[in-house]
Formats: structure tokens, sequence, C-alpha cells
């Protein structure tokens, strides 16, 4: 027999209903875990990140400014900024920015404003 014709023949017509489902179950598995509870994962994080935030924080938004919470609504943040304060929505905070510029300086930079805070309310 040729090569060719080998290839080119047609699969027995019983038996691989089964085989083929078992085939797709394995493949919806794989991209479960692959790629859709990743993404669920990631999002849970980011949601968290976002509800944790308090005034005073610094933070980077997703459109690359930076800036301190100076108030937190139900709906957003007001962020006070170099040339003023203006209002953002939660989804416009990045974590994945915001600890890559501040990482842990952002919590010591609270507890650092909050003694600040203090010492000018005792003076």
């Amino acid at each position: 027999m040729n090569l060719l014709s080998i290839f080119l023949q047609a699969p027995a017509a019983g038996g691989n209903s089964s085989m083929m489902l078992i085939m797709m179950g394995v493949m919806f598995v794989g991209f479960y875990f692959l790629m859709i509870r990743p993404q669920q994962k990631k999002a849970k994080q980011e949601k968290n990140f976002q509800e944790t935030l308090k005034v005073g924080t610094r933070v980077v938004l997703t459109s690359g400014l930076h800036g301190r919470i100076a108030q937190v609504q139900d709906d957003g943040f007001v962020i006070e900024t170099l040339s003023g304060k203006l209002k953002f929505e939660k989804a416009a905070v990045s974590r994945e920015f915001t600890e890559a510029r501040f990482g842990d300086k952002s919590k010591t930079a609270d507890k650092s404003s909050d003694k600040k805070e203090i010492e000018t309310e005792n003076k």
C-alpha cells in the first residue's frame, strides 16, 4: 500500500463517538484549569484590592495617573494629584501597576502620613 492511501483512508464508522466525547471533555477540563480559573482568580484579587483601599494610599490608575486617595465613595475614589483632585471609578485603580510602582512603600507611606497627622494634631 502506498503511504498516501493509508493517510487518506476514512476511519471505521462505529465506536468513535464515545472516544470523541471523552476527548472533548478532557479539552474542556484543560481549558478550565489553564484559562478560565486563573482569570477568575485574578479578577477576585483585583476586586479585593480595590475594596481594601483606604484614604491616603498611593495608587496608579490604569491610565498611568499617579496619586493619593483623598476620598472613598460608594462608586469610586477621589484621587489627589499634583494638578488637583479628580474622581475616578474603582475599576480604574490597577493592582498590578500600584504594586509594581510602590510595593510596600504605599503601606509605609500611609503609616508615616498617619504619624505626621498625629504629630500636627498634638502640637
